[in-house]
């Protein structure tokens, strides 16, 4: 076969005994061809080569016909698969140690280290602008410079669920010197794109908006159509009654590159209590929402918003809405601040909080999918993305229910305590830990208890009970056989990390803080003694840790 010979997709991951079957696709071009007019650019970075040098391994060991090479391949599978679902690390068997460390400031942002994964990079606001690192290499991937002023958008903490986006917008400058730059997985997108202010006084202030949008908002209606019924507040701030009637909201959407509206959506106000219409209530839009002020305690244009990759969240006087990325409103048939929307797997849950909680199911494009019973909880890390199971946790009813992603009940139990957090789904297990300080596995067909963690770890003296103790779990992550957990005592104090055996719950390997994986710290000459304080965040099969001084990978 002529020119070079890639290795196809596998059509599953065989069981024990079967044979392994590829598909060898040729490329007859030479490497270095050019594509063509039209066609993208070829993606040759440091992540598509590192797969590509592990793809041909398996193939050579698949050559060789035995039973190692057999599991190495089947091992190789699985790490691959890893790389492209929600909290997927490509190896967990073994205690992480630093593969690498950049030094460099981290944030700003809503937190001091935000961060975003563009494709198969982490990006991060620093001194440079915008900085985006390979998760192999920890090698500087590209930087868009920034002014000091510049707002990068959607990031959020290392901790989110899901820091993924396939586009950040950075709004800089002031007056007339406000622009807009949109930046992609390969860098700068478009050039930089001055704002109107007469389109700020039109549509409202902008906001960076999801893949790759320019949000705007603002009230409309006469202050007439204002009516604060039997609202009332004291002096000191105790508000009481009814606001029936107020001003409508209208979200917009702008292509950050062209400024071309992409949709426009109107939140009805609705009635709502007077708690909500201070100044003081939710988050802040911009300058202008509270122009109308009716006293020095009611605002009733108060709005303020939430933005991240998958969903805009608005919340205000008399309006509260959930929009996703296109433009699809997604309501939770709640009076404002009785209900709200989340992201749940690689869709939606709109959920009312009205006696038992219920939550609707919507898919990404905003399609109902079915009903749940219970506060929705999608699990943190999962081993195959299109099987994730939805738990509803009814505390009030001492119930913990399971669903298939479209509502379809699976499995209904008693509830063992309350704080219920759902850790992961690995293979056939379900991982849940709970408020009284244990992780459960549960049988993912049935509900079936399968193992129980008390916190003991092998690293602890017999007598004392283990280092997770009445430690709460930050995060989780999983290679497809382990589960990973990131504690933090209750204290707030040093970070520990505990690996699970997935289907036995037993200690695969335990670093409490200030053991092997130890805190990055470029002051203290590189590594300190702190245990992980940082967030971590997976991107690309890599379990990176964020701090504001710099960002490591751990493998």
């Amino acid at each position: 076969m002529a020119g070079r010979t890639t290795l196809g997709r596998m059509a599953r991951e065989p069981a024990d005994g079967d044979a392994f079957v590829f598909d060898l696709v040729g490329d007859d071009a030479p490497a270095d061809a050019d594509p063509g007019p039209g066609a993208p650019p070829p993606s040759d970075g440091p992540g598509r080569r590192r797969r590509f040098a592990a793809q041909t391994a398996a193939v050579l060991a698949i050559v060789l016909g035995t039973g190692v090479a057999v599991d190495g391949a089947r091992d190789h599978a699985r790490m691959e698969r890893m790389r492209d679902v929600p909290g997927g690390v490509a190896d967990l068997s073994s205690p992480l140690v630093e593969a690498w460390a950049w030094s460099g400031s981290v944030g700003p942002g809503e937190s001091t280290t935000d961060v975003a994964v563009l494709g198969d990079v982490l990006a991060v606001e620093s001194d440079d602008g915008l900085v985006a690192l390979d998760p192999g290499s920890g090698a500087v991937a590209w930087t868009v410079p920034l002014r000091e002023d510049a707002d990068c958008g959607p990031m959020v903490p290392p901790t989110s669920p899901d820091p993924a986006t396939s586009a950040l917008v950075c709004l800089q400058g002031t007056g007339a010197d406000r622009e807009v730059v949109a930046v992609g997985p390969d860098g700068v997108l478009s050039a930089s794109r001055p704002l109107d202010a007469s389109d700020s006084r039109r549509y409202g202030l902008p906001h960076t908006g999801p893949d790759g949008t320019v949000l705007r908002a603002r009230r409309v209606g006469p202050p007439s159509a204002v009516d604060l019924g039997d609202a009332r507040c004291t002096p000191a701030g105790d508000c009481t009654g009814t606001v029936e009637a107020g001003r409508d909201l209208v979200l917009r959407a702008e292509d950050a590159a062209t400024g071309t509206e992409r949709w426009s959506v109107t939140v009805p106000f609705r009635a709502v209590d007077a708690t909500q219409c201070t100044g003081t209530f939710g988050a802040s839009w911009g300058r202008s929402e509270t122009r109308l002020v009716i006293n020095g305690l009611l605002t009733p244009d108060t709005f303020g918003g939430r933005v991240t990759a998958g969903l805009v969240e608005l919340t205000g006087c008399g309006v509260q809405a959930a929009v996703t990325p296109r433009g699809r409103v997604l309501s939770t048939g709640a009076e404002p601040g009785r209900g709200g929307v989340t992201r749940l797997g690689g869709g939606y849950a709109a959920t009312r909080f009205d006696g038992v909680p219920r939550a609707t199911l919507y898919s990404a494009d905003g399609a109902r999918l079915g009903e749940v019973t219970g506060y929705p909880l999608a699990p943190q890390a999962t081993d195959e993305a299109e099987r994730a199971t939805v738990l509803g946790v009814d505390e009030p009813g001492r119930r913990l229910r399971a669903y298939d992603g479209d509502g379809t009940p699976r499995w209904d139990v008693v509830l063992q305590s309350g704080g219920q957090q759902f850790l992961a789904q690995v293979g056939g297990t379900v991982v849940v830990s709970t408020g009284a300080g244990s992780v459960r596995g549960l049988d993912l067909g049935t509900g079936e208890e399968r193992w129980v963690w008390d916190g003991s770890v092998p690293s602890s003296p017999a007598d004392d009970g283990g280092y997770f103790g009445t430690a709460s779990v930050v995060q989780a992550f999983t290679d497809g056989e382990t589960v990973l957990l990131l504690t933090e005592g209750d204290t707030g104090g040093t970070h520990g990390l505990v690996a699970l055996d997935a289907d036995t719950g037993a200690v695969v390997w335990d670093r409490p803080g200030g053991a092997a994986v130890t805190t990055f710290d470029p002051a203290a000459g590189g590594l300190g003694e702190q245990g992980v304080v940082g967030g971590l965040v997976a991107v690309d099969g890599t379990l990176l840790e964020v701090t504001p001084r710099g960002v490591r990978a751990l493998r």
